[in-house]
């Protein structure tokens, strides 16, 4: 008779097992992003939040450089190569310490670099490329403006021809990195159609104040992009890029990014709730044994495992080169709003405290209502998983 195998301990962390999917390398990426989260950027986070700003962004963003963490999942020019799972892996623990941070992390690697990787010229790569890899140069993508959120096709913001040159006038709104960026990423209607441009933030006409009084990504920084008569040369153009299935393919990539990063937040607050509980006394026992706290916990426990396995089923489809958009706000649309759903029901595990940045779930319920429309509103992926489904479109 065969002696039976011990089972594995159970993980409150890992309750469906789900680290038995991941590779040796997949998990070795993992610590290291959340090691350097722990030891860099946790102490001082909920500061950075409550006073709204990072005390040394660049000396930070270096550090990430150094990580390998941006542009990680890009090939040659310094980036690191890696599969799209591990991004996503990196994304998680990153956004577990604050959505800021992942922000910051996705608007350079996912948003601006990537749009130099796909649609840039070769010196536009080699110009660019190494430098943002390794945190010495920050990039801002500039798409969104102030009346044109979910519909860019609708963008006012210009560019010229005026001889050889591009002149650009316009206004770009709720941008990250903005203030802080070497160089921009910037969406503009010309007579031909919407086009890119690598527009270096040094250059007369441009400017990008810092828009203050968030309530949320606060640990971030926010502009708006001011172009006025802002002249570039030919060269500034990203050529591969026309129509908006250049803008629309960047945000693919950053919104892959937040499937998994929407769960780190949910992690964190859950982890919060599980501590707390167990050691919150009332009624002569800890909150945790009431049946009432367990249903929550519970809940919180199987969303989060759901939202993972989502996470990494619609990682290991990138890698393999079959996830479609529709999957990506398949994944954007649930574990975001759930995520929502884990740290408001966190909160009432704490109670009063839960409001408080001595914990992290009242900053992570903050950012997530940031996260949730950003990168397209929920209102948008729910009309693409429709179109999907049906064949119909209903957005207009």
């Amino acid at each position: 008779m065969t002696t039976p195998t011990p089972l594995p301990a159970f993980d409150p962390l890992d309750p469906a097992g789900i680290d038995d999917l991941l590779t040796d390398d997949e998990i070795a990426i993992r610590a290291s992003v959340r090691q350097m989260c722990d030891s860099r950027i946790q102490p001082h986070v909920a500061r950075w939040f409550e006073e709204a700003r990072i005390d040394d962004v660049r000396g930070l963003t270096a550090e990430l450089g150094e990580l390998g963490v941006l542009g990680m999942h890009l090939e040659g020019y310094g980036c690191a190569g890696m599969s799209a799972t591990a991004y996503g892996l990196a994304c998680l623990e990153l956004e577990a310490v604050d959505s800021g941070i992942r922000s910051l992390v996705s608007v350079q690697g996912s948003l601006a670099m990537f749009a130099i990787h796909r649609w840039g010229s070769e010196e536009q790569k080699q110009e660019w490329l190494p430098r943002m890899a390794a945190g010495r140069a920050l990039g801002c993508f500039g798409l969104t403006e102030p009346d044109a959120g979910s519909d860019p096709g609708s963008m006012r913001t210009r560019a010229r021809r005026d001889g050889a040159d591009w002149v650009l006038d316009g206004r770009k709104m709720w941008i990250t990195n903005g203030s802080v960026a070497d160089v921009a990423i910037v969406w503009a209607r010309t007579d031909e159609g919407v086009r890119g441009f690598v527009v270096p933030t040094d250059t007369p006409g441009f400017s990008a104040p810092e828009i203050r009084h968030k309530q949320s990504l606060r640990a971030s920084v926010t502009s708006e992009l001011v172009l006025d008569g802002v002249r570039l040369p030919a060269s500034a153009r990203l050529p591969e890029a026309e129509g908006l299935r250049g803008p629309l393919s960047c945000l693919n990539e950053a919104r892959y990014g937040i499937v998994w990063g929407a769960m780190g937040a949910a992690r964190s607050s859950f982890e919060a709730a599980l501590s707390y509980s167990l050691d919150r006394v009332q009624f002569d026992r800890p909150i945790a044994g009431f049946q009432l706290t367990q249903q929550k916990l519970a809940d919180m426990a199987l969303e989060y495992a759901k939202g993972v396995l989502l996470a990494l089923h619609l990682g290991r489809r990138k890698d393999a080169g079959r996830l479609r958009p529709e999957q990506v706000s398949l994944g954007k649309l649930n574990n975001v709003r759930e995520a929502i759903e884990i740290c408001r029901t966190a909160r009432t595990v704490l109670g009063a405290n839960g409001i408080s940045l001595e914990y992290p779930v009242i900053r992570h319920m903050n950012n997530l209502e940031s996260v949730l429309t950003y990168e397209g509103t929920v209102e948008m992926h729910t009309l693409v998983v429709g179109q999907a489904l049906t064949g119909l479109a209903a957005f207009r």
